[in-house]
């Protein structure tokens, strides 16, 4: 009987245990040296979270306010749709690996082949399962503001920024992403001294911030007249569009409201009522005590003035440290600082230094053929070189 006509029973999985994130290819290894790393995409916690959307959903006041409500229910979208990648990344593996187990054991290079490209379609969505768990940062679905400066190199940088600006604008065309210049420097003779833009899409500032760094061009100079070999640099710099306001919301189940009494004078002036209000924020361990008007109302009042101009403060320390995070980033925009490096003369060649992706294509890349650099580094890929630094 042939391979594709026989049924071989396979140990499950694990509950939950997510496809191997990093497949080799199916005409390297065989199916049992995949080395699966299970758990990585945290089913269990989607689907618990996913329940609890529902119970909130019915609940009669889910609607009270609606903004919170569509937010919400947009979470419960966005994890249904991953757990139906993962479902069908689960499948694509479990049929690959018994089409390839039963091909092994009659050789039938017919179902070997099948098996290999329904490996290779496994992988394609293990990938996809893996970017979108990579693009969960609070940040990554934000819209992206890209800031492009020429460094040394004098006109040569600045025609280089345009260049990069021209690369991106093509990437988020073909992604459908919305794009809307901001400020630009003309350069004396060609290009852009900086030049800023806004780009709105499904993931923008995710994908768009894995090219923050310094972008190093090397080719026959198109402005020097004996045709001599140039170095050019530009940095560009990626940083997610936040609200300006600081919108501060508590939920009176996460505080604890606490009337004592307030302390007086002494001897017959002691204040005997329970006037005093002790406010303690549950999540932050934040505690105001107000006792300077006998009215218990306006204590209360000044206390939850307090408490809200209390978390303000941290949540404004929070994100300026996340800005600083992200400013830390920047790099001098020069000799060795360069990420990646896009080779015109005398051979042609992208390199990205952080990962070690390579394309033998640089016209194509600076046409907007930026998905194998992005994914990579945003999947964590290390340049094997350095890895031995």
């Amino acid at each position: 009987m042939s391979a594709r006509g026989r049924r071989v029973t396979r140990q499950a999985p694990s509950p939950g245990a997510a496809p191997c994130p990093t497949p080799c290819p199916a005409s390297r290894t065989s199916w049992s040296a995949w080395p699966c790393s299970g758990g990585i995409f945290d089913v269990p916690r989607k689907q618990a979270r996913i329940a609890s959307i529902d119970n909130d959903a019915n609940q009669p006041d889910f609607w009270d306010d609606p903004q919170k409500a569509q937010a919400i229910l947009k979470e419960k979208s966005q994890l249904e749709a991953v757990l139906g990648d993962f479902a069908k990344a689960q499948t694509a593996l479990d049929d690959a690996a018994v089409m390839r187990e039963l091909a092994e054991s009659e050789s039938d290079e017919a179902a070997r082949a099948e098996a290999e490209g329904q490996l290779l379609e496994a992988q394609a969505r293990v990938q996809k399962l893996e970017l979108a768990r990579m693009l969960s940062g609070p940040n990554d679905g934000a819209t992206a503001l890209v800031d492009i400066n020429a460094g040394a190199g004098g006109t040569e940088s600045m025609d280089w920024a345009n260049m990069l600006l021209r690369m991106y604008l093509r990437f988020c065309d073909q992604k459908g992403w919305k794009v809307e210049l901001t400020d630009s420097t003309p350069g004396e003779e060609a290009g852009f001294k900086s030049v800023s833009f806004m780009v709105e899409g499904e993931f923008a500032y995710g994908f768009l911030k894995a090219e923050n760094g310094v972008h190093r061009l090397v080719r026959i100079s198109p402005f020097d007249a004996n045709a001599r070999r140039q170095t050019s640099f530009a940095s560009v710099f990626v940083y997610p569009q936040v609200a300006d306001d600081i919108e501060i919301v508590i939920d009176d189940k996460d505080v604890k409201r606490e009337a004592i009494r307030a302390s007086g004078a002494g001897g017959q002036k002691v204040n005997k009522t329970s006037s005093a209000i002790r406010l303690t924020h549950l999540p932050t361990n934040i505690q105001v005590h107000v006792q300077t008007e006998r009215s218990q109302q306006a204590n209360e009042k000044t206390a939850w003035m307090l408490l809200r101009s209390r978390l303000y403060e941290i949540e404004r320390k929070k994100r300026e440290a996340e800005k600083a995070e992200v400013e830390a980033g920047k790099m001098d925009i020069g000799f060795g600082s360069q990420i990646r490096s896009y080779v015109l003369a005398p051979y042609q060649m992208v390199k990205d230094h952080r990962t070690g992706i390579e394309s033998g294509n640089p016209q194509a890349v600076l046409d907007g053929d930026l998905d194998a650099f992005i994914e990579a580094q945003l999947l964590g890929v290390k340049n094997p070189s350095k890895a031995q630094d």
